[in-house]
């Protein structure tokens, strides 16, 4: 089993070398469901001029749509980097059981990946936040959240 665990993480180095001479970031993904890869991809943020086009988010994307299912219980993602706030956030919103990565958080602030600020920016409130939030027409907005909680037919995620 250690043999396979070391085969997807190599691959997902692997796809993150190759990203950067696409001229990506260095960043790659895979995603293994009961041993076998359903999903792989490379960060391709300036390649698509997509600024969630990271490498997890491709694999998810692409693993969602192999397996049919936006419930990615029991697969295992491997990345070539330890996940940023917005991977990390749709690794769970997938459901994916595991998350197997090579270099940190750490490794990618020294080369400029710094996401440091964004961990902080969560902790304030949103006025304070670098990126400022106002709140208009709530009322307006819970209609729609009434109708969902009303709706007999919705399917839980």
């Amino acid at each position: 089993m250690r043999q396979n665990v070391s085969k997807y993480m190599l691959k997902a180095i692997r796809l993150s070398e190759k990203s950067v001479v696409k001229g990506g970031g260095p960043f790659g993904a895979i995603i293994v469901k009961d041993g076998k890869i359903v999903a792989q991809a490379h960060n391709s943020v300036t390649i698509m001029n997509d600024p969630t086009a990271h490498a997890e988010i491709l694999a998810i994307r692409k693993a969602c749509k192999k397996l049919r299912t936006f419930d990615l219980s029991g697969c295992v993602i491997y990345t070539s980097c330890e996940p940023c706030p917005m991977c990390l956030s749709a690794i769970y919103w997938a459901h994916i059981d595991k998350i197997c990565y090579a270099a940190s958080n750490l490794d990618a602030s020294a080369i400029g990946f710094d996401d440091s600020f964004i961990y902080k920016e969560f902790e304030l409130d949103p006025q304070l936040r670098k990126v400022k939030s106002e709140q208009i027409l709530r009322e307006l907005s819970l209609d729609a959240f009434r109708m969902w909680r009303d709706k007999d037919d919705k399917v839980l995620y």
